[in-house]
């Protein structure tokens, strides 16, 4: 299996161990990641302005690429540029005139654009082409007696429509599945689809510190050891503001946040290199080790 791949601005600075351990994982997998040429920056929130097309362009530009790339579909790792991707894909292709604009402003493109491109997230390729059973069978190190909180935050199942195909906006379970079959306990717990406080982090940590604060302690309440998460900015709200958030909350324990893709590539038995764990704020070998699984 072949497919194209829009890794984003962060997976190549801040969250490159999960660019990398997504890469080790799909090369054991035995699916051959080709990452375009020429990307750009997704535009990193999707406008909702109805005339702010100029918004668009930078989303649907990336989609020309996998035209040019000669494919007809495109995987992405981060829940926020599969969001931008694909709501800025579905607004053109059920607006022709929109379209029409969008192929306009970008004249100097050889590729017009026709809507003709499938977004697809991670998560989603793995259980629909690679599928579940075939991930489980391919194994090496089960997460045995790992306790594990999927977080997913308000891109990855959001809007309707939109997130995760087959998944419930208010509670979705591929994470939880997905963690299972890898041999880990998946817990549930209630904050799961609580936003993290997305981009207050720049101008008031104190908010994504109280945010972190509830998520976590609920995670923690309910027995999970680490939680998983599928956006660099979840990541970084979750696992580096943990340090502002011990200090507005003294109660509050440090927790590990890690890439779902983490796990898959250490389940899978790839190195230390791909795995990345170097650049986790809040170190997760403690826990791992505990568990026998480093």
């Amino acid at each position: 299996m072949k497919i194209s791949y829009y890794p984003g601005c962060t997976l190549k600075n801040n969250a490159k161990n999960f660019e990398d351990s997504t890469l080790c994982a799909m090369k054991q997998l035995g699916v051959e990641v080709e990452e375009l040429s020429r990307w750009n920056c997704c535009g990193t929130v999707y406008s909702l302005a109805t005339d702010d097309l100029m918004h668009h362009l930078a989303p649907i530009r990336n989609l020309i690429r996998v035209k040019e790339a000669g494919s007809d579909s495109v995987m992405t790792l981060c829940a926020m540029c599969y969001n931008t991707l694909k709501r800025a894909d579905e607004r053109i292709k059920n607006d022709p005139e929109s379209l029409e604009r969008i192929n306009e402003f970008m004249y100097l493109e050889k590729t017009e654009y026709k809507g003709d491109v499938k977004v697809l997230h991670l998560l989603e390729l793995l259980r629909d082409e690679v599928t579940f059973e075939k991930i489980a069978e391919k194994v090496k190190n089960p997460l045995k007696n790992l306790k594990v909180a999927n977080y997913y935050g308000c891109f990855l199942v959001r809007p309707r429509g939109i997130g995760l195909p087959g998944e419930d906006v208010e509670n979705p379970t591929i994470m939880e599945k997905f963690m299972s079959l890898l041999g880990a306990d998946a817990v549930d717990f209630p904050y799961k689809t609580e936003c993290c406080g997305a981009y207050q982090t720049v101008d008031k940590p104190e908010i994504v510190a109280e945010r972190t604060n509830q998520i976590l302690t609920s995670a923690q309440k309910q027995g999970a050891e680490v939680v998983v998460v599928s956006c660099p900015l979840c990541a970084f709200n979750l696992d580096r503001r943990q340090e502002e958030t011990v200090q507005l909350y003294p109660e509050f324990k440090n927790m590990p946040v890690l890439y779902f893709t983490q796990l898959l590539a250490l389940a899978l038995g790839c190195g230390e290199e791909a795995l990345g764990f170097d650049l986790n704020y809040i170190d997760p070998k403690p826990v791992l080790k505990e568990k026998g699984l480093i």
